[in-house]
């Protein structure tokens, strides 16, 4: 096995509609809901170089892609998929990274966000420094909320007026990174001490001294 995860470009719209194939089946395996998108929508995003492509070869394993809302004032990073021959090795968790990534590349001051479900995601976003808020704190943007409508839950975040539902929100915030001076995505390196060598000057013998 030897996966190659990189920013998609032209050549790979030919694995719009496998990706789409495979988000249905994730969605229906989990028993919640992915934003259904057509083959020609993942083709869009494949093509403006906002997603991400995990290949074995010409076998297709992954998938993410990038989504702004709200004037790009907030982005999400979508459609998440692995293949069910290639799960549980790592290799969401380097989709996830190299996706946000290429989102903080692409829109540098963006609050990227995402809701899930899922506890593998919940701790894969908290280690690239999302924190849990709530739904008011996301977009307001009634075409993110509308991808909702694919999911089992809707009609609970329905009754919620879009505050709550079964998901949980998360949220990076470029601005809070900078205010405590970290780069995103790195661990802060502990810092080195420097250890100057002792040199210990010779005192001349007085007895021996001319």
């Amino acid at each position: 096995m030897n996966v190659k995860i990189q920013v998609a470009n032209s050549s790979h719209e030919k694995y719009a509609q496998q990706i789409c194939d495979l988000m249905y089946e994730s969605a229906q395996a989990r028993g919640t809901g992915i934003a259904k998108r057509s083959p020609e929508y993942v083709a869009e995003k494949i093509n403006a170089g906002k997603a991400v492509i995990a290949l074995d070869g010409d076998q297709l394993v992954g998938f993410s892609y990038i989504e702004s809302w709200g004037h790009d004032k907030f982005v999400a990073n979508s459609g998440l998929i692995v293949h069910p021959d290639y799960r549980n090795r790592g290799i969401a968790k380097r989709i996830k990274k190299r996706i946000f990534n290429l989102s903080r590349e692409l829109y540098p001051h963006a609050k990227i966000f995402s809701i899930t479900t899922g506890l593998a995601v919940m701790k894969m976003n908290t280690e690239l420094g999302f924190k849990p808020v709530p739904f008011s704190e996301l977009t307001d943007d009634e075409e993110f909320w509308k991808g909702c409508q694919g999911c089992r839950n809707f009609d609970i975040l329905q009754r919620n007026n879009y505050k709550m539902c079964l998901c949980t929100g998360l949220l990076f915030d470029p601005e809070e990174e900078i205010k405590k001076g970290k780069k995103s995505g790195e661990t802060r390196p502990f810092a080195k001490k420097i250890v100057k060598p002792i040199v210990k000057k010779r005192t001349p013998n007085k007895l021996f001294k001319k």
